[in-house]
């Protein structure tokens, strides 16, 4: 009997694998549709169709203007610039400059 249910389980995990990588296959051009599940996630949940519409159409209007995807802007805006680095050089060197004025430690 257990050894039944062991050969039953796993014939049922190989049927979910097989499924899982059928639809992988075939819905892999299916990308550009993702766009909408996060409005239709908020439709679903809330039932405020003028957020969810106002979702969409904002995400729309950013890809747009920018060419790029509302994920693509932010990774951008994540990433340090070197104009950064030359920043935090310049703020270091002040604040050591200052201490050395005001003769502090560290």
């Amino acid at each position: 009997m257990l050894k039944c249910i062991k050969v039953h389980l796993g014939i049922m995990i190989l049927k979910k694998v097989i499924i899982g990588i059928y639809l992988l296959a075939f819905l892999n051009g299916c990308a550009q549709n993702v766009a909408l599940l996060g409005p239709a996630y908020t439709l679903a949940s809330t039932g405020n169709i003028y957020q969810a519409g106002f979702s969409y159409g904002s995400d729309q209007a950013v890809t747009k203007l920018t060419g790029k995807s509302t994920v693509a802007n932010v990774k951008e805006l994540i990433q340090p610039k070197s104009d950064d680095n030359k920043f935090e050089e310049i703020v270091k060197k002040r604040i050591r400059e200052t201490r050395k004025k005001l003769n502090l430690t560290n």
